[in-house]
């Protein structure tokens, strides 16, 4: 009974100083926050414009370099890759799968100009 008694005394002594150490960390936790909050990166046009990906939709005609975006091989790839690469994507974006129509179509275009 005394070993218990210690026990729940060393326990609420423990949970007493964790809370003492978190309340007097609050006015730097709450700063730090502030800070990291300021250093985000501003999501505004220019940011999206300068951004690492292709910008703008398909060409109406879709040239070689393209397809080579569209399938993210080169634009020499071997046949093999060029199938493999296709593959890949039409097992993610199949319509039967949940996939878009559109970019199904845009990826088997992609597919038959790089193999000729």
């Amino acid at each position: 009974m005394a070993s218990s008694m210690i026990v729940a005394g060393l326990g609420l002594a423990a949970v007493g100083f964790g809370a003492r150490f978190v309340m007097r960390g609050m006015p730097t936790l709450g700063k730090k926050m502030a800070e990291a909050v300021n250093s985000l990166p501003k999501m505004d046009s220019t940011t999206l414009a300068n951004s690492k990906y292709y910008k703008g939709g398909f060409e109406p005609k879709m040239t070689k370099r393209e397809a080579a975006l569209v399938l993210n091989v080169s634009p020499n790839a071997n046949t093999q890759r060029v199938r493999g690469a296709y593959k890949k994507m039409m097992l993610t974006n199949h319509p039967d799968r949940g996939g878009s129509p559109y970019l199904s179509s845009k990826l088997s275009e992609a597919k038959d100009i790089l193999e000729k």
